[in-house]
């Protein structure tokens, strides 16, 4: 059973499914973040192919630790989330994780264009990592 990570945008969500012992976390992909029958249609196709027993969504805290109106959407994405698919759903701070995506995809050379296509799914797969990393401790 694996875990899914998904890093909510308003045009894009990027995915990530962890490995069957939960110990990597690895890109799946994107979804148009509209419509939403597609986008829960698709989420649904990855939930039943990778046998996903959980997700976790990031949450977009501020740096001083507050959250604001992009919080308070993926909080709502969350409880629609957790209603629709019947599995549990948690947030996961997901500070700087496209930043560090991004410098990662600059970091090999990757074009403006390159990095639009990879970067949502890059950062599922980093707030993956870091949930799977501290569920380890």
């Amino acid at each position: 059973m694996s875990i899914l990570g998904i890093d909510v945008g308003t045009k894009r969500i990027g995915v990530a499914v962890s490995d069957e012992l939960n110990l990597m976390a690895h890109p799946v992909g994107t979804i148009a973040a509209e419509p939403k029958d597609s986008l829960l249609s698709r989420l649904e196709e990855i939930v039943k192919e990778k046998q996903a027993r959980e997700i976790v969504v990031g949450m977009p805290v501020n740096m001083n630790g507050t959250r604001g109106p992009k919080a308070e959407q993926a909080a709502e994405f969350i409880a629609w989330l957790e209603q629709r698919l019947r599995l549990p759903v948690h947030s996961w701070d997901e500070r700087l994780t496209t930043v560090q995506g991004t410098k990662m995809l600059i970091d090999r050379n990757f074009s403006r264009k390159e990095r639009r296509g990879v970067i949502d799914s890059l950062a599922a797969q980093i707030l993956l990592q870091s949930y799977l990393d501290n569920k380890r401790l």
